[in-house]
């Protein structure tokens, strides 16, 4: 199928998805629940464009296992730890910033996700999709191995934030252990590390012109992450409710591991 017409699909599919989700938290008055249904939605994405691309058979089924995986993974996870909790903070401050327009505002809110929902299933599915020939096989076991990297450590790193958090002795403290004492942010760096995962079967010879698109999939995500939705409001945050956290930042890496000051 004509890329065009995949990307109208995919357009349809995250519409109707964020749709699913505003629906969702006006019943439940959780916003949160809106990042699983955008991973899941995200990660099937990737099996839309390995089912209707044209690259050949091992390349596409490559694609589908890659990205429909990390959907599956991180969606799950994020609706094991949103659903039936109180709302995300951010989202909570969004509701009481808009006042009697927050249903109408989320609505929206939740759409305007979806811009870079499609900046990245462009950026990183498309132009392995599309490939004319399948990529060698060097390319592939390096993306495999970076994609195994990334969802391991960020699922180890998330696991190692729920056990932390779990313990009621640890309230109000600062996790710095496990993968949390090399980075504030391990499961972030996993995250864009995942994204990275799929440049060597975009960019590998017997590509697609336009394949270099594919770089756009990292720089995006960490933009995300570093500047705009994650780490910016989420520290905040928690420089004003954990008094050690000031420390914890002047000692730790923001994103990459690294050993500790």
């Amino acid at each position: 199928m004509h890329p065009l017409n995949v990307f109208a699909i995919t357009v349809g599919v995250v519409v109707a998805a964020k749709t699913i989700a505003w629906l969702l938290q006006l019943r439940t008055r959780n916003a949160g629940i809106v990042d699983a249904i955008w991973a899941w939605s995200l990660g099937g994405l990737a099996l839309i464009y390995a089912g209707l691309g044209t690259a050949p058979a091992t390349t596409r089924v490559v694609l589908a296992l890659m990205g429909g995986t990390w959907g599956i993974r991180l969606g799950t996870h994020l609706w094991r730890r949103n659903w039936g909790q109180p709302e995300d903070f951010r989202y909570a401050k969004f509701r009481r910033e808009w006042g009697a327009q927050a249903d109408r505002n989320m609505f929206w809110f939740f759409q305007f996700q979806n811009v870079f929902t499609l900046m990245l299933s462009v950026a990183a599915f498309m132009p392995i999709a599309y490939r004319p020939s399948d990529a060698p096989i060097a390319a592939i076991v390096l993306a495999i191995a970076l994609w195994f990297t990334s969802v391991i450590g960020e699922g180890v790193a998330d696991a190692q934030m729920a056990a932390f958090r779990g313990d009621p002795a640890n309230k109000g403290r600062v996790c710095d252990r496990g993968l949390w004492r090399y980075s504030r942010h391990p499961n972030y760096f996993f995250e864009c590390l995942h994204w990275i995962a799929y440049l060597p079967l975009a960019l590998a010879p017997g590509g697609v012109s336009w394949s270099w698109i594919v770089l756009f999939a990292p720089l995006v995500m960490a933009f995300l992450l570093m500047r705009l939705s994650g780490v910016p409001l989420l520290e905040a945050e928690m420089m004003k409710r954990k008094p050690g956290y000031a420390d914890y930042v002047r000692s730790t890496s923001a994103l990459i591991p690294w050993f500790p000051k």
